[in-house]
C-alpha cells in the first residue's frame, strides 16, 4: 500500500498524520488546487503503471477519506474526483500521466442530488447534478441502471457520469425519480422504468 505523507498531507486533512510522501503525480496535482482551470483532464487516455493502493476511501455518503479522517477541502475533493477512474477490473484509481493508484469506494463515487425535468412522455429529459457539480443529461450516452438496496429492499438508482463513473441517487431524489416511473409495452410485455433522452430505463421486475 502506498501511505501518503510529507507537507502536502496538512491539505487534506487537519487530523491525519502523515507516514510517507505522496506519489509526486498526485503531488502536482494537489498544487492545482483551486484552480480556475475546469478542464476535465484525459484520464481515459493515460495508460501509465500501476503503483499501489492509497488510504483514500469514498464513503456511501459521498465523503472523502484520508487515513480515516475527512478530506475538509472541497477543491482538492473536486480534484481528485477529476482523475478518478473506474477500469474493467471494477476498481476505481486516481490516476496521473505517470501513475495509476488504487483506492477504496464503499458504493458509487459521486451521488445524484439534484434533478431537472423537461416534457412529459417518451420527450422526457432528466438531468442531474451531482454532489461535486457535475450536470448529465440522462439518455443513450449517460444510462440509467437500477439495483436493489440491500437493507430496505427498495430500488438503488444509477446514472453513468463519464467513462464507468457513476452517481447513486440520493434517497430523496430516488422518491422523485419514481415519480416519473411509467408503464409501456414491451418485447416482454409489461415494463416499468423511466422515460429520458429518448431511451426507456426499464426496472427489472424482480426489484419491484
Amino acid at each position: 500500500m502506498v501511505r501518503v505523507s510529507g507537507g502536502t498531507g496538512s491539505e487534506m486533512t487537519s487530523q491525519a498524520k502523515p507516514e510517507a510522501t505522496l506519489p509526486n503525480g498526485l503531488k502536482a496535482l494537489m498544487s492545482r488546487a483551486g484552480s480556475k482551470d475546469k478542464a476535465p483532464p484525459p484520464v481515459d487516455k493515460w495508460n501509465p503503471p500501476f503503483c499501489g493502493d492509497l488510504d483514500i476511501r469514498i464513503a456511501r455518503d459521498g465523503t472523502w477519506f484520508y487515513l480515516g479522517s475527512p478530506i475538509g477541502r472541497k477543491p482538492l475533493v473536486e480534484l481528485f474526483a477529476s482523475v478518478l477512474r473506474k477500469d474493467e477490473d471494477g476498481k476505481h484509481y486516481l490516476v496521473t500521466p505517470v501513475e495509476k493508484i488504487g483506492i477504496t469506494v464503499d458504493d458509487a463515487p459521486l451521488l445524484a442530488v439534484e434533478m431537472a425535468v423537461e416534457n412529459e412522455g417518451a420527450d422526457r429529459q432528466l438531468t442531474v447534478r451531482t454532489n461535486l457539480g457535475d450536470l448529465v443529461r440522462i439518455g443513450n450516452d449517460r444510462p440509467l441502471r437500477f439495483e436493489k438496496e440491500p437493507d430496505s429492499g427498495g430500488i438503488k438508482p444509477y446514472v453513468v457520469v463519464r467513462g464507468r463513473i457513476e452517481a447513486l441517487f440520493t434517497r430523496a431524489l430516488m422518491y422523485q425519480l419514481v415519480e416519473h416511473m411509467v408503464e409501456r409495452q414491451g418485447e416482454k410485455g409489461l415494463e416499468t422504468g423511466i422515460w429520458s433522452g429518448g431511451q426507456f430505463f426499464a426496472v427489472d421486475p424482480e426489484l419491484l
